[in-house]
C-alpha cells in the first residue's frame, strides 16, 4: 500500500474520530435539557386567575401578586442549580429590558433550599435586573404543584393566566407571548410538539 494511501486513510480516520468526540461533547452538553413546547397563549374566556402570594425580595421587602395588576407578569420558577434555568435567564433579564416600560415585569421565584445564601450571589454575577422572590411549598402548591424546574407562567394585565412553559422552551416562544399580551390580541392556536403532553395537562388546569 503506498504511503499516499495511508497518509489518506489516517486523516480520514482522525476526522471520524474528531466527529465521533465531539458529537459525544455535545450530547453531553445539552443533556437535561429538553425543549418543551409551550402552551399557546389563552383566548381570555379560557383564562383563570393566577393565585395571589406573599413572599420577599432581596430587600425583604413584601411582595404580593397583586402589586402587579394592571402589567403583563412573566413569572419564574427556577433555581440556581438547574441548567435550563440559567440558559432563560438571559433572555428574561433581555425581555426585562426591552419592555419594562411597556406595563412588562418578570418575577422570578426561587427555590433553592438553602434561600437567599445561595440566591443573592447567583442574582450578583448574572445581573438580574428584575424582581426575585425565594418561593416556598405554599407558593408552589397553589400553581398546580410546580415539580420541574423552570416552570414559567406568564399573567396578562387583568392577572389571568394566559400560557404556561414547563421545562426549557424557545426564546421565541417567549418573546412572542410576552408580545401577543402586551399589544391584547387575540390567542392563535400552535400545535404541539411529541413529548410536550404535561405542559398541555398544565395548561389546561389554568
Amino acid at each position: 500500500m503506498s504511503s499516499q494511501r495511508l497518509t489518506a486513510l489516517s486523516a480520514t480516520a482522525l476526522l471520524v474520530g474528531l466527529f465521533l468526540v465531539v458529537g459525544y461533547f455535545l450530547q453531553e452538553r445539552t443533556a437535561g435539557l429538553q425543549t418543551v413546547k409551550a402552551a399557546s397563549v389563552k383566548p381570555d374566556k379560557e383564562r383563570h386567575k393566577a393565585p395571589e402570594f406573599t413572599l420577599k425580595d432581596a430587600d425583604g421587602k413584601t411582595v404580593h401578586l397583586a402589586d402587579y395588576k394592571g402589567k403583563v407578569v412573566l413569572l419564574d420558577f427556577w433555581a440556581t442549580w438547574c441548567p435550563p434555568c440559567k440558559l432563560e435567564i438571559p433572555w428574561f433579564i433581555d425581555i426585562q429590558r426591552k419592555n419594562k416600560d411597556r406595563g412588562f415585569e418578570v418575577l422570578g421565584v426561587a427555590m433553592d433550599d438553602n434561600g437567599w445564601e445561595d440566591v443573592k450571589p447567583f442574582l450578583a454575577s448574572m445581573k438580574v435586573n428584575y424582581r426575585v422572590v425565594v418561593g416556598d411549598d405554599e407558593v408552589t402548591k397553589a400553581y398546580g404543584g410546580v415539580e420541574d424546574l423552570p416552570t414559567t407562567f406568564l399573567i396578562d394585565r387583568e392577572g389571568k393566566i394566559a400560557a404556561v412553559h414547563i421545562g426549557l422552551a424557545s426564546r421565541k416562544d417567549f418573546e412572542d407571548g410576552v408580545e401577543e399580551l402586551l399589544r391584547g390580541n387575540g390567542a392563535t392556536p400552535v400545535t404541539a410538539i411529541p413529548g410536550a403532553v404535561p405542559a398541555a395537562v398544565m395548561a389546561a388546569k389554568w
